[in-house]
């Protein structure tokens, strides 16, 4: 790499005056100015000569003009405006000065602009801004950030035209990987759970993180697209989306779980740029369909919050939607809970939860479909992937309970979510009865038929005893809910006495999966994986009885042995008393005696009478 001394060029700092009085009195002080060019409304009082010996736009405006003794030239739209022809106007009169990363993009431009080639002077701009910018710049991250900043305040179209962009983009790229290369083989010896030296091998990221931070997102986006092309670390990235989102998206970090205005904000110059920098941000995200996606997942919820709040496009939302739906069994509640922004609505965002429990399901389905066609055999409610649903279930079901006191909550968007979940996500029903008895207590004047469609939900057989009690005295429920809860536990309870486990209800199911001749084989599948699961859905619920029953049974033998030990007790020591009233001569003592004794000892005692 050239050192960069090659590139200093001014030995003393300009005076502050004008720039034709200063050129004058260097160089030209018996000559004056005979030509004034004017940038951006600022006039510059120059010399021909100079500028046309270098600048073939110049040259051929003069040479244009139908006065041969033109005075005046004025320039539209140079790049850089008056401070980049300033720098330019020095150059022509060969006066020396340091180009710079700050100033690089500029006098590049403007050279193009002022056609300031090789066909006119050797050793011209354009080719000492080139050769800058691929022995310096592209040699350094943070060099390459500064010119690209720099680029933000030129015309897109000529920075583009020039190449300025892509040459930076694929040099911040091509040294990340290296510096992570570098960084790799330097701690190669670390262990994998040595996590200090981890991160202090890591320890180069964070640099290059901030200073990418500073970048508009049109050519950020570019740079991460560049970084995963070319194999830079996808956590390293992922660092790199989180710091860049809390620099340009205030308050994405801190977003309250209610937003009291629930009221859209203003359309405006900020909203804008935030919804443009939302959906930049997506489209960057690793797109990862499994469990183990390094994004955090409160990074996605921020984002998903946000662009529900500024109104991005339907891909953007349903993508965050996917990768957390993916993920919806590491979810908690509170992240959950997403405010509505729409007026009238109720008060949280029911309707994007009911999708992302649809995404869940399909990643379900996907990973059973899978074990299926690999012939694996899933061990039912062992298996992670039921344990997974399982979780989903619980956090569901908490969920509906969370939102049941919402006045402005519609029936059929609580009941869309019921229905979301299928039946064999939930072993007991307890969490969903509790959400019915709330939201039934916070809507008391819903009708009576509703109440019926809202309680058929509740599989009475799956309700625990303290459940099955509550139902029975909770005046809310319809008559026919607590007939259903009475009849069940009726049957419960008979079953238990009779020794009985529900082996009536289980064979039942076990006919009921039989297939009917008339379906097709697709159906058939369907169907038989369905059944598949409701009888483990069912032997699970068996063995859980099974073990209330056992723990009955100890208690009640444990009672048992305690009354049983007191009157024992008291028996003893009740003919203990016997025994000694006994000694004294009286009809019950000798009515005693006689009667406990038999053979030898009575005829020897009454041998002694007599």
């Amino acid at each position: 790499m050239v050192a960069e001394d090659k590139h200093q060029l001014s030995t003393h700092p300009l005076p502050d005056s004008k720039l034709c009085t200063t050129l004058n009195n260097r160089i030209f002080q018996d000559v004056a100015g005979d030509i004034t060019v004017v940038v951006d409304g600022e006039s510059f009082l120059l010399h021909k000569f100079p500028l046309v010996t270098r600048s073939g736009k110049i040259r051929k405006m003069v040479a244009d003009a139908k006065d041969s003794k033109v005075s005046k030239l004025e320039l539209h739209n140079l790049p850089g405006g008056s401070q980049a022809f300033e720098l330019a106007a020095k150059f022509c009169y060969g006066m020396n000065f340091e180009i710079t990363a700050g100033n690089v993009a500029y006098l590049r431009c403007a050279a193009e602009y002022l056609e300031m080639t090789e066909d006119y002077q050797q050793e011209n701009l354009i080719v000492r801004t080139e050769a800058y910018l691929d022995e310096v710049v592209v040699q350094s991250i943070e060099k390459s950030v500064e010119v690209l900043s720099a680029c933000e305040s030129l015309p897109i179209s000529m920075v583009e035209e020039v190449g300025i962009p892509s040459r930076c983009v694929n040099a911040i790229a091509a040294n990340a990987c290296r510096e992570q290369l570098a960084s790799g083989f330097s701690h190669v010896s670390c262990h994998e759970d040595d996590s200090a030296e981890l991160k202090e091998a890591a320890g180069y990221i964070e640099w290059w993180v901030e200073d990418l931070s500073v970048l508009r997102i049109d050519f950020y986006q570019q740079v991460i697209s560049a970084m995963a092309k070319a194999g830079v670390d996808t956590c390293s990235i992922i660092a790199s989306l989180m710091h860049y989102a809390q620099e340009w998206l205030k308050g994405i970090g801190k977003l309250q779980i209610w937003n009291p205005a629930r009221l859209r904000p203003h359309c405006g110059t900020q909203e804008h740029d935030q919804k443009v920098i939302i959906e930049a941000l997506v489209d960057l995200l690793p797109t990862e369909k499994s469990k183990s996606s390094p994004i955090p997942l409160s990074f996605l919820f921020g984002l998903l919050r946000m662009a529900i709040i500024v109104d991005a496009n339907i891909s953007c939302r349903v993508e965050l939607e996917r990768q957390v739906g993916c993920r919806l069994e590491m979810v908690s509640l509170d992240d959950l809970l997403i405010p509505s922004v729409h007026k009238g609505d109720s008060l949280f965002d029911v309707d994007t939860v009911c999708r992302i429990l649809a995404n869940f399901l399909q990643r379900m389905e996907d990973e059973e479909t899978t074990e299926d066609q690999s012939g694996y055999e899933s061990q039912g409610f062992g298996s992670p992937t039921h344990g997974s649903l399982l979780k989903v279930g619980r956090l569901i079901d908490a969920y509906l309970a969370e939102i049941a006191p919402d006045p402005y909550l519609s029936l059929q968007k609580f009941t869309a979510i019921i229905e979301a979940l299928p039946d064999y996500a939930r072993v007991i029903d307890d969490g969903l009865y509790r959400a019915l008895d709330i939201y039934l207590k916070a809507h008391p004047m819903i009708s009576e038929d509703e109440r019926n469609k809202l309680c058929k939900y509740i599989d009475c057989q799956k309700l625990s005893n303290e459940a099955c009690n509550h139902a029975a005295q909770n005046d809310r429920l319809p008559v026919q809910m607590t007939v259903r809860v009475l009849y069940f536990e009726q049957l419960r309870l008979k079953n238990s006495m009779s020794g009985s486990s529900g082996d009536a209800l289980f064979s039942q199911k076990i006919s009921s999966g039989i297939p009917s001749a008339a379906m097709s084989p697709r159906d058939t599948y369907a169907s038989l994986r369905r059944e598949n699961r409701e009888l483990k859905l069912e032997i699970s619920r068996l063995r859980m009885r099974l073990n209330d029953l056992e723990k009955e049974q100890t208690c009640m033998k444990q009672d048992m042995l305690g009354k049983s030990g007191n009157g024992k007790t008291f028996l003893t020591s009740l003919s203990k008393g016997i025994g000694k009233i006994g000694i004294f001569s009286t009809p019950m003592g000798n009515k005693r005696q006689k009667s406990g004794r038999k053979g030898k000892t009575a005829r020897s005692r009454r041998h002694s009478v007599s």
